[in-house]
């Protein structure tokens, strides 16, 4: 596969845990068996992929568990759970891809690797909590979580947990992720945004309580790669301009100059389509490569040109 086309695909957490949905693991299984369908077909198209999962509402449910059972063992913090939920979020799109290329003919590997992203521990995102977390909340709930010292934030109307996000540097094991995309294995990589670590002069490397953003550093991750495509598989069909409200219309193509322009006028939601676009437009422009954010089921179309939004330098 020495001559195939690189992708890095992002998945958003969301996608294998709808909002509003009980969030149990055989639910969680059946969406995972249905969002790997554009990846096994770009797999089948001979691409060289490397997969990067969200894990937001699954975090926030980690940290509940880990409140409810305080009193019995000791919890566990921010950053071991983003490692956690990229080991069993990985194992999931792990398992379920590997069963549909089986069934399609496909001998691929396909692999999990548990990322260090390597952040500033001086980030400013640190002291002021943005990334949303978790499910929504009761307003009672909110305001007992904001009693014990947890960030709460409305997200469209509804409270949600929020936690420091900082800025990705650099994938720490970008040498040994290059070495299995390039030799054809499939790579469940960067689960959750990757573990947030710095360098400590003395110590070497240390977790940071937080959660990088995945579709960030997906962003990194394509660039790393020297991928010609970053696609960004979302619940919604297009980016639109002004989203939700009567002016909204879908745009099929977007040049870089053209989605600032939007970003910098408010025309993305700040909390769902504007990191997307803006990770997206920061791959772009360093690469001059194609970024896609699409719906789930459309990847393959999107990659054609028939569906989704395309950025292009």
């Amino acid at each position: 596969m020495s001559d195939a086309r690189t992708a890095v695909i992002a998945l958003g957490g969301n996608a294998l845990s709808p909002p509003g949905e009980r969030a149990t693991i055989a639910d969680q299984f059946r969406h995972t068996r249905s969002s790997v369908a554009s990846i096994v077909e770009l797999a089948l198209d001979g691409w060289k992929l490397c997969v990067v999962h969200g894990n937001g509402p699954q975090v926030g449910d980690e940290l509940t568990r880990n409140e409810i059972a305080g009193a019995e063992v000791e919890p566990l913090p921010l950053g071991v759970l983003v490692a956690s939920t990229a080991g069993w979020i990985g194992y999931m799109i792990q398992q379920s891809l590997e069963n549909a290329l089986r069934r399609a003919g496909s001998r691929r590997d396909v692999v999990t690797v548990i990322t260090q992203v390597e952040v500033s521990p001086d980030d400013p995102a640190l002291a002021d909590p943005t990334k949303f977390i978790g499910h929504d909340l009761t307003e009672d709930r909110a305001r007992a979580l904001e009693k014990r010292g947890h960030a709460v934030k409305q997200d469209e109307g509804k409270y949600r947990r929020v936690v420091g996000s900082p800025a990705p540097r650099a994938v720490h094991e970008m040498d040994i992720i290059t070495s299995l995309v390039r030799r054809g294995t499939i790579v469940i990589a960067c689960g959750g945004g990757g573990v947030p670590v710095y360098c400590d002069a003395q110590l070497g490397l240390e977790g940071v309580d937080a959660v990088v953003d995945k579709d960030l550093v997906a962003a990194v991750m394509a660039t790393g790669l020297g991928a010609e495509l970053f696609m960004i598989l979302t619940d919604v069909e297009a980016v639109y301009s002004d989203y939700g409200t009567p002016r909204q219309l879908p745009l099929a193509k977007m040049t870089v100059r053209d989605a600032e322009r939007l970003d910098a006028a408010g025309a993305f939601g700040e909390g769902s389509m504007a990191p997307k676009v803006r990770a997206a437009v920061d791959y772009v422009r360093r690469t001059r490569g194609r970024a896609i954010i699409a719906d789930l089921a459309q990847g393959r179309d999107a990659v054609r040109g028939a569906a989704g939004t395309t950025i292009l330098p």
